[in-house]
């Protein structure tokens, strides 16, 4: 019943049996190999246009080197103050841009609201030299607080980045849970949509350390090797990034293992709504799962060997609960039968 994060799962049994068929033999170093090539493929096959891809391993530094690539040092990066580029990327956005600045806005349940953004840059001072330079937004997909932008949503925010020539990055640590929640396709969600770069996570969803920077105009991309070269996160051998992402993106793998997440926590959010006493703190989207428990609930929980986080932006009594990719309707019902058995009357 460890629910602390969907980091806290192992690797897809594809993505491990990938790594160790891509360890048989040689091959070419620093992306020249067929992993590489075959994942750049895949890549423009599944946005349905030509894209730039660049591996990497962490989503930090996706996060940090994309928008390195959308905002010079004066500039500012939008974001609401939940993201994880505000909250949990100790300052590697500043650092690889060299100094922009973020610019973090409320938004109820995680997620910027269009209108607030609109508010917010047309009051701004543009061309004023005393000011750092609005230069990009940046979206969670999904949300901190587990919540999905629909398309229509990431359409309006576009449009108002358009309006003030600002790029729209977006962080998809947990895209495949947002596209399977929204049931659009990976084009229709992101640049279509207006989106000009995506963190393309797959870590959080059983990839073993695997993520993406994907460029929708590959001419923003033209500095980026160099960029993530002198970052530190050229692989030499990248085979072992680009064949989990392969494997990852083979046959629906990716969608199938986000489905099973929502599914199970759409299932624990359901049996925890339907006890005295609790309340959920956000709409459940993808698969997590935020909930104001009673303290003797919480407390038979942890002793009964469950493992959660506080999660004191949700309430004082607020927990968050992470569902990963390998849950199952056992591990679920367990902790709700644990939860339930707390409030049962004394005899």
């Amino acid at each position: 019943m460890d629910f602390r994060s969907d980091n806290v799962a192992g690797i897809a049994p594809a993505i491990l049996a990938a790594i160790a068929a891509a360890n048989a033999g040689s091959a070419s170093s620093y992306g020249e190999d067929d992993w590489t090539k075959r994942l750049q493929s895949k890549m423009n096959e599944l946005f349905e246009r030509e894209v730039a891809v660049f591996p990497l391993a962490t989503g930090t530094a996706a996060n940090a080197l994309a928008l390195a690539a959308l905002a010079p040092p004066w500039g500012l990066v939008c974001c609401h103050r939940l993201s994880h580029i505000e909250e949990d990327e100790c300052g590697a956005p500043e650092f690889f841009t060299g100094g922009a600045k973020l610019a973090p806005m409320d938004g109820a349940h995680g997620k910027i609201g269009a209108g607030d953004l609109a508010r917010f840059l047309d009051g701004y001072g543009f061309g004023v030299q005393h000011h750092v330079q609005p230069a990009a937004v940046s979206i969670s997909q999904a949300s901190e607080c587990g919540t999905v932008y629909s398309v229509a949503e990431t359409r309006a925010i576009a449009e108002v980045c358009r309006r003030h020539r600002l790029a729209l990055h977006m962080d998809g640590a947990r895209f495949a849970n947002a596209l399977v929640h929204q049931g659009a396709s990976p084009a229709e969600a992101t640049w279509k949509a207006g989106v000009d770069v995506l963190s393309f996570g797959a870590t959080k969803n059983g990839a073993m350390a695997a993520e993406a920077v994907v460029f929708f105009d590959p001419a923003r991309a033209t500095d980026f090797l160099y960029r993530r070269k002198r970052a530190g996160h050229l692989f030499s051998k990248m085979r072992f990034l680009s064949a989990q992402l392969v494997a990852y993106l083979e046959d629906g793998l990716w969608l199938r293992l986000a489905a099973n997440a929502n599914a199970m926590a759409e299932r624990l959010a359901r049996g925890l709504a339907s006890l005295p006493g609790t309340e959920l703190a956000h709409p459940v989207e993808a698969n997590e799962v935020f909930v104001r428990l009673p303290r003797p609930v919480r407390e038979r929980l942890a002793g009964a060997g469950a493992r959660f986080h506080p999660w004191v932006s949700a309430g004082a009594d607020a927990i968050r609960l992470v569902v990963p990719f390998d849950a199952d309707e056992a591990r679920i019902d367990r902790f709700l039968a644990v939860a339930a058995a707390a409030q049962a009357p004394t005899p």
